[in-house]
This record gives structure tokens, C-alpha cells and sequence, in this order.
């Protein structure tokens, strides 16, 4: 079996270079507006509280680990496998604006020495499309909350409706392709090797990814049990963010904490954000302005949103860090290995 291709990018582009200063600008500015004195002051109220999120993140990461170990076909894909895949993928991913298209693949190359690669690239996708569906449900359900409760000019509501439109979209497609076995990929790449048009790259892969698409949207078939196990674990891992988002403000504002549902809004805002910013790395600068228009909107303090984006940068930055050291172990257990003979079995 063939080592994988190292995924670490090589120098910043034009694109991440341009991203990560816009968001340092924008964070700058956020931090200015809302008060530096109040956002340290929020910084220290939350104090050691910072394990509590620290270990409530490293849930959420176990939860999409056990639902990537059962998107696999076999057994051979371990929770401990993917647990430490997606920590390294997702450092990966922070790293650099191509986000998905960087951390994805590097999460499948991770567990090459568990499946195969196209084991691994199935069960990764599929683990994907399962935890759209659960992102789509929370931003529609967040969009839905917020023009419930906040009142809205009639330009920000048509953009709420689309918005809406859009993620039930994403959920009918996705629950096509996993319960109708909806085929969208193979028939593109064929209509477009017809006309001449599919580029070279892709051609020469072409049997490859319309295997790998066979096995993702036959996979309802073959296991439907798992379908709901599944979502209801992906569903787990927003839970798990709600209550992130409800620690935090009790840290920050005490027993005035907000309620649930406004508790609920802030975490759908974040997964929002994440979506539409995933090639600002680190959400620098957007996670701060966002956060904090939602938390004044929801009446609580200024600068109360700052500085729940700032702890969660910290957060992010400490399983960046294990993801950075889990990825510095494995190139030394690599280099230290002896050669191998390439394995003539398919990947």
C-alpha cells in the first residue's frame, strides 16, 4: 500500500494571504468597537472554564469520529482511527482557505493504514453528506428562530427565505441521494467526456469516481439501519454545541445566561459562519463581527460576542496544536520506518 502524498501546504497563496488579512483587519476593528477592556475582562471571567470547552470540543470530535467509523462498509474503520484523522484533518483545514479540499482527502490518506483509499474517500464522503444534512436542518431551524424573534426590514427577511429555500435543497438532495441512490456525478462526467469537454485529470479517474460514487449512494441499501444511528449521532454533535455556547455565557454573564433557544440561535449563527467563511482561516474577524451583531440583537451585553469568538479561537487553536503535534509524530514514525515495497492491491 503506497504511503500518502504529504498533505501539508508548501507556502501561503495569494488567496489565504488576502483572506487572513481581511480577517485580521475585521478583527481588529471588532475588538475596538466592542471595547478591549471588556473582552479581557470576559477572557478572565471565563478562566479554567477553558477545559470545560476544551473537552466539550474534543466530544464533538469523538461524536463525528464514531459517525465516520459507521459510514464505513467493514469493520476495519476504528473510532480511535478516524478520532485522530479528523483532529489532523481539521488543523489542516483551519490552516488554509481550500479548507474542505485539503482536510477531506488528508482525512481519508490518514486512515490508509486501517482500509483502502477508496474505502476511506466512500466512507469520508458519506460522513459528509450525513453532517450536511444535520448543518442544513440547524441553519434553516436557526433562520426560522431569529425572524421569530427579532424583527427584520424586509430585504434581510427575503434573504432569511432564501436562505431557507437553500438548505431544504441540500436536505432533498441529500436524502434523494442516500435513500433514491440519486446518481449527479456519474452522468456529468459522461455528458461531459461526450462532448469532449471533461478535463484530462478527471478522465483518467473516471472509473475510480464512478466507483466511489457507487459506493456512496448505495450505502442506504447496504446498511439502513445505520441511517438513523447516523444522523441521530450527527444531531449529538450540535447538541454538544449548544451546550458549548450555553457553558461560555454562563462564564461570561453568570445566571442571566440567555435562554435556549437564544442559546440555540448563537450556536446556528456559528454553524452558518463556519459554512460561508471556511476560507478565512480561523474565521478571523468574521466569527468576532458576526457574534457579536447576533448577541446584541439577542439584548445581551456588548461585548459579549467578541469575546465568545475569542474563546472560541482558543479553543480551536488547542486541537490545532494536537492536530499540528499528532501530524509532527506520524512524519517521524514515517521517516523512522523501513522501506516497503509498494502493494500491488487497488486502492
Amino acid at each position: 500500500m503506497d504511503s500518502p502524498a504529504d498533505p501539508h501546504p508548501r507556502r501561503l497563496s495569494p488567496l489565504t494571504l488576502t483572506a487572513a488579512l481581511f480577517g485580521l483587519v475585521l478583527f481588529g476593528w471588532t475588538i475596538r468597537e466592542a471595547g478591549l477592556g471588556l473582552v479581557a475582562d470576559g477572557i478572565r471571567r471565563v478562566g479554567w472554564g477553558l477545559v470545560v470547552i476544551l473537552g466539550l470540543a474534543g466530544l464533538r470530535f469523538l461524536v463525528r469520529a464514531w459517525a465516520w467509523s459507521l459510514s464505513a462498509d467493514g469493520p476495519a474503520l476504528r473510532v480511535r482511527d478516524t478520532f485522530t484523522a479528523l483532529v489532523m484533518g481539521d488543523a489542516l483545514g483551519n490552516l488554509t482557505p481550500l479548507g474542505l479540499f485539503v482536510s477531506e482527502p488528508a482525512k481519508a490518506a490518514f486512515v490508509r493504514h486501517r482500509v483502502s483509499l477508496m474505502s476511506a474517500l466512500a466512507s469520508i464522503t458519506l460522513e459528509n453528506l450525513f453532517y450536511a444534512q444535520t448543518v442544513a436542518l440547524v441553519i434553516a431551524a436557526g433562520t426560522v428562530g431569529l425572524l421569530w424573534v427579532v424583527s427584520v426590514s424586509a430585504a434581510l427577511r427575503e434573504a432569511a427565505l432564501f436562505a431557507l429555500v437553500v438548505m431544504a435543497l441540500v436536505m432533498i438532495s441529500g436524502t434523494l441521494v442516500l435513500t433514491q441512490r440519486l446518481s449527479l456525478v456519474a452522468p456529468t462526467l459522461a455528458w461531459l467526456e461526450r462532448r469532449g469537454l471533461l478535463p484530462a485529470a478527471l478522465a483518467v479517474r473516471l472509473d475510480k469516481l464512478r466507483s466511489l460514487e457507487s459506493q456512496v449512494v448505495g450505502f442506504a441499501a447496504r446498511h439502513p439501519a445505520r441511517v438513523v444511528a447516523i444522523l441521530g449521532i450527527e444531531m449529538l454533535f450540535h447538541v454538544l454545541g449548544v451546550i458549548e455556547v450555553w457553558v461560555t455565557l454562563l462564564l461570561l454573564v453568570g445566571p442571566a445566561a440567555p435562554t435556549l433557544l437564544s442559546t440555540f440561535l448563537l450556536e446556528a449563527v456559528n454553524r452558518t459562519i463556519t459554512v460561508l467563511f471556511k476560507f478565512v482561516p480561523l474565521r478571523l474577524g468574521v466569527d468576532e463581527a458576526g457574534t457579536e451583531i447576533v448577541t446584541r440583537v439577542l439584548a445581551l451585553p456588548a461585548g459579549v460576542g467578541v469575546t465568545m469568538a475569542v474563546v472560541r479561537k482558543v479553543r480551536m487553536l488547542g486541537w490545532m496544536a494536537l492536530g499540528v503535534a499528532l501530524l509532527s509524530a506520524r512524519g517521524v514514525r514515517r521517516s523512522r520506518s523501513p522501506a516497503v515495497p509498494p502493494s500491488t492491491s487497488a486502492s
